[in-house]
C-alpha cells in the first residue's frame, strides 16, 4: 500500500511513526537540501550548467586550456560554497544522528554541509566528492580549497601539486571521471542493511546514486522521499512528501528523535 495522496499532515505523522520504529535509518541527500542554504544546483534552468560549460575529466587531464577553465569556474563558485551554512533540513538529520538512529548519511552534494552541521565524517559518504579540497591526480595529496583558490587568484591559472608536480584538481567527481569505488560500495552496503531509507532533495535521475533507494526498498526497508518535485522513484516509495525540505523535515524528524510515539 502507498501513502502518496494523503494530506501532508497525515503523511508527516506516518513518517514519524516509521522513524520511531526504525533502528537503522540511512539519509540520502541531493541538491534540493543545499539550495535552501543558498547553494546553486547544477541541472535546473538557472543552475551551474546553464551558466558554464562542463569540463569533462578527459578534457581536464589532457588540455591545459580546459584545466584553466575548470579552475576559473571553481574560483567563481567557491565563495558561495565556502560561506553556505547548514539549514533546518540539515539540522533535522543531525537530530536523527543524536537520537542514535542515523547509521549512514549518503550525499550527492559537495560542500560538506552535513559535516559542518555536526554529522561525523565517518558516516558521511560523498558520492560526488567534495569541493572543499583539491587533490593531486598523481600522488593523491590534498590541500584545502581556500589555498588552491588563493593560488589561482595569485596567478597559477591551473595549479600543480607542490609535492610531485602532478595535476591538481578539485576533489569532485567530474563528468567521465570514475566514481570513488569504496564510497559507492559503502553506500550500497548501507542501503542494503537499513530499515528505513530517507531520500531528501534529489531528482533521483543520476546513476548510480539513483539506484540506492531502490536497493534499500528491495532489501526490505521503508522508503520515504521528500522533494519539491516528482522523481522517477516515487512509484516504488512507501511515502512521498512534496514541499520545502526545511519546512517538512524538521517536523517529521525532530519530534521522532524526541521519542514521540504515534
Amino acid at each position: 500500500m502507498r501513502f502518496r495522496r494523503q494530506p501532508v499532515s497525515l503523511q508527516v505523522q506516518l513518517a514519524r511513526k516509521w522513524i520511531n520504529a526504525a533502528s537503522r535509518v540511512v539519509g540520502f541527500t541531493g541538491a534540493g537540501i543545499s539550495t535552501e542554504s543558498g547553494v546553486s544546483d547544477f541541472r535546473s534552468p538557472n543552475g551551474v550548467w546553464a551558466r558554464n560549460r562542463a569540463v569533462y575529466y578527459q578534457e581536464f587531464i589532457s588540455n591545459e586550456e580546459d584545466r584553466i577553465e575548470a579552475w576559473r569556474q571553481k574560483v567563481e563558485s567557491w565563495p558561495e560554497m565556502r560561506d553556505a551554512k547548514p539549514n533546518s533540513g540539515h539540522m533535522a538529520l543531525v537530530e536523527l544522528y543524536r537520537a542514535g538512529k542515523l547509521s549512514a548519511m549518503i550525499t550527492q552534494n559537495i560542500e560538506r554541509l552535513h559535516q559542518r552541521s555536526g554529522i561525523p565524517s565517518e558516516i558521511v559518504f560523498e558520492l560526488h566528492g567534495t569541493t572543499t579540497e583539491a587533490m593531486c591526480l598523481t600522488c593523491g595529496d590534498r590541500i584545502d580549497m581556500e589555498e588552491a583558490v588563493a593560488r589561482v587568484e595569485g596567478g597559477e591559472k591551473a595549479p600543480l601539486c607542490r609535492k610531485c608536480g602532478g595535476l591538481l584538481k578539485p576533489a569532485t567527481v567530474s563528468f567521465g571521471q570514475p566514481m570513488p569505488v569504496r564510497v559507492v560500495l559503502a553506500a550500497q552496503q548501507a542501503a542494503e542493511s537499513c530499515d528505513l531509507f530517507l531520500a531528501v532533495g534529489s531528482s533521483l535521475v543520476v546513476q548510480p546514486a539513483a539506484s540506492l533507494p531502490v536497493i534499500a526498498k528491495n532489501a526490505g526497508a521503508k522508503l520515504i522521499i521528500v522533494n519539491r518535485e516528482e522523481t522517477p522513484v516515487d512509484s516504488v516509495a512507501d511515502l512521498v512528501l512534496h514541499g520545502e525540505i526545511g519546512d517538512i523535515l524538521p517536523v517529521m524528524v525532530g519530534m521522532a528523535s524526541a521519542g514521540e510515539t504515534a
